[in-house]
């Protein structure tokens, strides 16, 4: 098969879509260059539906192999294992925007794989894997309603600018990806250092703008490359049943939506469930179709009541937020906590600090980092009333960390004005809705609680959708339901100054800058009375931090003295530990961090720190030890891998027959400095360090 490909000019590089060379046993393969990074990416199809399925099953993987960068895999296997945090973060990047452009009714299973196969260590190459997906699935001949594009756009001193390299994009004020197709913005995600919501707008115009040609260049791609597509089953509900499920459930459905309580709710609708399916079973119907259809009669009767009767499943307004509540200081023993409750959703936020030891080393493409603060999700299943196994961390947990953590990073001190190695981790007690925002705003109580010097709270809102034709209705605060039936999820964080991060994802095909308008400044408004019931719990970090959490001094010392203060093999630097039991973290600009529960014990280290990297001060006094004896004087230690000599006439007022008898090896006593020649050897004095004896 012949390659084919074509070319376009994107942002400072050329882009590359290619097929025909590479994994031509896939429905679709498609191969994306960018620089000199190479993404390929492949799609699959299976032939049948898997019998039972009730739902599309779509998996998308991102893999970065470490050959691309030119690397061998860490650990004793020296392969890829597990995926990566920003791999699985990179799956769902894929996964978000282009899983509504298939058709409804489509169940045949659908594998998306992306590899990063070479990498050029300026490009990230996630948002060009999703480029790639989208060609892929619009060339072969799996259904898709495609193509999309995206994009990532940075601002750099009031300057956007498109497809950043990794240094650019770590000193910009703003970073959003955008992904968009003709009818509009499909999926953002974004980080900013308080933005106004106008500036913001600017830079998602900005990248749409930039998106049109390659929009038209798959397009081109697909009319030249593309197969036909196939014909395949799309199970639908049969409208004969659709029309019964409507007769008999639609008054009950009716009294079930006017229960507050969620839990009420759902008894009543597997009730129902339990009801239509023991009646029409009879009827020859299917038991997973039916609820199926019963599932889509709610989903109507919910839109309905949102659109023509501007009810709300709750009874709010449609700007209302739930009842919140904020607590700081719950738990006795840890850094710092934050409970916040927001309607049934509940996030127990607790803030642990932590050396230069803790940090997170990080391998990815573009080299190995370091990572201070680190927010950490967890969903257990008690959350929701429901068992399932406990695993480790799903998409779902990292996908929620990961953009909390994101929403506070604006607001973090750098490691000048506070030295530590920060964890949030965010509990979700109770959910109904929004829980990644309810744990922004936990954790915003958690750091000011442990008394870490933010520069603003943060509060963050997800919102909702519901459109049908002209008809459109914007939900502020959405519960569980709306999000379910509604057709977004627009998460918002922020200060009161400014947007820090904002991720959209939409089960309909795109939405219009002007609609996106509104929804930022509905957005504001229900982010600042967030803020507001945030500052009545505690309105600045506490100025102490807790009696269990590490001291951490800061120690500058002569770069050259480094070396020494290490010792051979850590040997020096290892015995300050074992001696002192506090942690030392040293830098190579001389910075040293010395931290301890037990200031007693930072105490002592910084001392020994001290004795060994500062100079040797003629006329001070040092506590040393004898660690040789010689005819004519002793050697005694003063700190560590240092010592000077104190001559025989130097160690009494009194005569000296036999060195012997007035000092033996390990004795210690204080010692003073009486001159330093041009070698650097040390002359001491005992006699001059002892105190005058009073005449008599």
């Amino acid at each position: 098969m012949q390659t084919k490909s074509l070319k376009i000019k994107f942002g400072k590089d050329d882009l590359v879509l290619e097929t025909g060379k590479f994994a031509k046993q896939a429905n679709g393969s498609v191969t994306i260059t960018y620089g000199a990074t190479v993404i390929l990416v492949t799609t699959c199809m299976s032939s049948e539906i898997r019998e039972g399925q009730d739902f599309f099953p779509l998996t998308v993987e991102y893999q970065e192999k470490t050959y691309a960068a030119g690397r061998i895999p860490g650990g004793f296997f020296k392969r890829e294992g597990r995926p990566s945090e920003n791999e699985i973060l990179g799956s769902r990047l894929i996964d978000r925007p282009i899983r509504p452009l298939f058709p409804e009714g489509f169940l045949n299973e659908v594998q998306v794989m992306a590899m990063v196969l070479s990498s050029d260590g300026e490009n990230d190459p996630n948002v060009l894997a999703l480029i790639g997906a989208s060609a892929a699935l619009s060339i072969s001949d799996i259904p898709f309603n495609g193509p999309l594009a995206s994009c990532r756009v940075i601002r750099i001193n009031n300057e956007f600018v498109l497809n950043p390299t990794y240094i650019e994009a770590a000193s910009a004020d703003l970073e959003v990806v955008v992904a968009a197709n003709k009818s509009g913005v499909v999926m953002l995600e974004s980080r900013a250092k308080e933005v106004s919501e106008e500036e913001y707008l600017e830079a998602v115009k900005f990248g749409m703008e930039n998106l049109k040609p390659i929009l038209a260049m798959q397009e081109e791609f697909v009319r030249l490359y593309g197969q036909p597509k196939a014909k395949v089953e799309l199970k639908l509900i049969d409208p004969v049943l659709m029309q019964k499920l409507e007769l008999l459930a639609i008054e009950k459905l009716a009294k079930v939506y006017k229960l507050s309580k969620k839990e009420e709710r759902e008894e009543n609708i597997d009730l129902l469930a339990r009801e239509l399916q023991k009646q029409l079973i009879m009827e020859g119907f299917l038991a997973a179709d039916i609820k199926t259809g019963l599932h889509e009669i709610e989903k109507r009767h919910v839109r309905k009541m949102i659109l023509e009767d501007n009810l709300r499943i709750d009874g709010r307004s449609t700007k209302e937020i739930r009842p919140i509540s904020c607590e700081v200081s719950v738990l006795p023993r840890t850094h710092g906590t934050g409970l916040f409750t927001r309607g049934q959703t509940q996030s127990l936020a607790v803030t642990t600090l932590g050396t230069g030891q803790d940090e997170q080393l990080i391998e990815a493409l573009d080299g190995q980092k370091k990572k201070s603060f680190m927010l950490h999700y967890n969903f257990p299943s008690f959350s929701v009333g429901e068992t399932r196994p406990v695993r480790s961390p799903g998409r779902r947990e990292i996908g929620h960390g990961a953009l909390a953590e994101k929403a506070l990073l604006a607001v973090m001190p750098n490691k000048e004005k506070f030295p530590y190695t920060i964890r949030v981790v965010s509990e979700i007690l109770e959910s109904n809705g929004s829980s990644s925002m309810a744990s922004v705003c936990a954790a915003t109580l958690s750091l000011m609680d442990a008394g870490v010097p933010i520069k603003e709270a943060v509060g963050g809102v997800a919102l909702g959708l519901v459109k049908e034709g002209n008809k459109t209705v914007i939900l502020t605060d959405i519960a569980g339901l709306e999000d379910h039936f509604g057709d977004m999820d627009f998460k918002v964080a922020g200060t009161k100054t400014g947007v820090t991060a904002v991720q959209m994802d939409l089960k309909i095909d795109g939405i219009s800058l002007e609609l996106l308008k509104d929804c930022l400044a509905q957005s504001k408004e229900g982010r600042l009375f967030i803020l507001d019931k945030i500052s009545a719990a505690l309105t600045a970090p506490r100025s102490e931090l807790s009696a269990y959490a590490p001291r951490i001094d800061v120690l500058k010392i002569n770069t050259e003295k480094i070396g020494e203060l290490i010792g051979p093999g850590g040997k020096t630097i290892k015995a300050i530990i074992a001696a002192t039991g506090a942690s030392i973290d040293i830098k190579d600009d001389g910075t040293v961090l010395v931290g301890s529960t037990i200031a007693e014990k930072s105490d002592a280290a910084i001392k020994m720190i001290r004795a060994i990297t500062d100079e040797v001060e003629v006329g001070r006094v040092y506590f040393g030890k004898v660690k040789r004896i010689m005819q004519f004087g002793a050697f005694v230690e003063i700190a560590p891998r240092k010592e000077g000599l104190v001559h025989v006439s130097e160690l009494s007022k009194d005569f000296i027959k036999k060195i012997d008898d007035v000092v033996k090896v390990g004795d210690e006593f204080k010692v003073k400095v009486i001159g330093v020649d041009e070698l650097g050897r040390i002359n001491l004095s005992k006699k001059q360090a002892e105190p005058e004896q009073p005449s008599s």
